[in-house]
């Protein structure tokens, strides 16, 4: 048979393999979740929401469907020996290390702690176990940690590549509290991408599969290949106060590749000498931690650019598709007048656009400093604030959770807290007294206008009485 046609058959039985399998659902329902949340804590802060769940989850299914079939390509020239043990052990160990922080979900904090927790086992269990325990230890032992880490190093090159590229299109603004208790204007560049593979593995035998003209990087002189159906995991999270969406995004990616590159080449060393694999693994954990502290590091020192400063009002987002996003208003801008009054609070600004229901004139200071004049009709029906979200003033009820706090509490509030520090539950008691004062003041007034309409009433003169009446009389 033609080997082009032995490969095609096995990559359609392993696309209906892949469908079998419980992960690849559930790898969809996490990153309908991770959206979700996201709108959630966007209309809990400003009371709307840039992006909707489900365009958020059908962008991401495609841009992680494109980079599974880039890198499924790219296995048939590095191979890897992989198997169903291996992909339980690491989803196993992305659930494990998730409970403690969502951004644990990733393959290279799963394959480092496989690697460790191999190396600890291999070197401190004694034999003789059975049961349940040795099949364990088995699947753990069995586990190609050089393989693994190539593959993890890999996905993240394709990880840089995409918060490059779409994470800083769909960054969420959020409400923060500063260092002084202030509240600022942040943004959060945050993602979860499933990422369908089709791997290049050795045969179990070579009587079955297909055969390569070549030899793939990791193949170990295997004779026949087949492929192997399994769907993965990456997310990437981070905030920024003090740099654009796009330049925190262009450097965490370009870091990112940089750190996928590292990866892949300590595992591929370990290919040819084993020790070097557990050093591998230590390294992909650590220099995933490494990263995230550069990241901070370099938020320290600088100024929110997305607080209010009383000069004008801050822009912090625009919601796609409005008047201001057709006027070419973007973050970071300030707008120093409207319909000509000058502007400094956001009241000031509904004010001043209550002028011109028909139209509006705004002066605006761009991200650079220069002025700019921008204009248009507006319509009925159109967005009352013309689709901005402003920087957080002293007003708002709610910022988002620090970056420490637990999936847990994502999971109670999607990762907002009162902003005065109380909890949740004190600040939702707070709010339902709110509205049961604000329902009895309104049952107050309508009880007096009523009262007062009655009052006004004249007096109806009650004229002749019934013809009946009158001829008893």
């Amino acid at each position: 048979m033609d080997p082009l046609l032995d490969v095609l058959k096995e990559a359609g039985e392993a696309v209906i393999r892949l469908f079998a399998l419980p992960y690849i659902y559930i790898a969809i329902a996490m990153v309908w979740w991770h959206a979700r949340q996201g709108v959630i804590l966007q209309r809990r802060l400003f009371h709307v929401r840039l992006y909707g769940s489900l365009s958020l989850t059908l962008s991401r299914l495609g841009a992680g469907v494109a980079v599974g079939l880039v890198l499924s390509a790219a296995s048939f020239g590095v191979g890897a020996k992989l198997n169903s043990d291996t992909i339980l052990c690491i989803w196993l160990a992305m659930f494990v290390l998730a409970v403690f922080r969502l951004r644990y979900i990733c393959l290279a904090y799963a394959a480092g702690a496989i690697g460790v927790a191999q190396a600890i086992a291999r070197k401190t269990l004694p034999d003789g176990y059975d049961g349940l325990f040795a099949r364990s230890f088995e699947a753990l032992g069995g586990v190609d940690i050089a393989s693994l880490l190539f593959l993890a190093g890999l996905l993240h090159i394709a990880e840089g590549l995409l918060v490059r590229f779409q994470s800083s299109k769909m960054a969420i603004p959020l409400f923060m509290e500063g260092k002084r208790g202030k509240p600022v204007g942040a943004y959060a560049l945050s993602g979860v991408w499933p990422i369908p593979l089709l791997w290049l593995i050795p045969s179990a035998s070579s009587a079955e599969g297909f055969t390569l003209p070549w030899a793939p990087l990791l193949g170990d002189g295997a004779a026949s290949w087949a492929l192997l159906a399994f769907p993965v995991l990456i997310g990437f999270s981070d905030r920024t106060e003090t740099f654009w969406p796009e330049q925190k995004a262009r450097a965490s990616g370009n870091a990112l590749i940089l750190y996928g590159a590292l990866v892949a080449a300590l595992a591929a060393g370990a290919q040819w000498w084993t020790p070097l694999g557990v050093i591998a693994a230590v390294a992909a954990f650590l220099l995933h931690e490494g990263l995230v502290l550069w990241s901070r590091w370099r938020e320290k020192g600088r100024n929110p650019i997305f607080a209010q400063d009383g000069s004008g009002v801050k822009v912090l987002a625009v919601l796609p598709g409005t008047p201001a996003a057709e006027m070419g208003l973007v973050a970071g801008e300030t707008i120093k007048k409207l319909n000509g009054s000058i502007v400094r609070t956001k009241e000031q600004l509904h004010a001043a656009l209550q002028l011109q229901s028909a139209f509006c004139k705004m002066e605006v200071v761009n991200r650079d400093g220069h002025v700019k004049f921008v204009q248009r009709a507006r319509y009925a029906g159109e967005h009352y604030q013309l689709g901005l979200v402003l920087a957080p003033d002293e007003d708002v009820d709610f910022v988002a959770a620090p970056r420490s706090a637990s999936i847990w509490q994502g999971l109670r509030n999607a990762g907002a807290r009162p902003r005065n520090g109380a909890s949740w539950q004190a600040a939702q008691a707070e709010l339902a007294a709110a509205r049961e004062l604000d329902a009895a003041k309104e049952a107050e007034r309508e009880a007096a206008e009523a009262a007062a309409a009655a009052l006004a009433e004249p007096e109806v003169d009650p004229g002749l009485p019934p013809r009946k009446e009158r001829k008893n009389s």
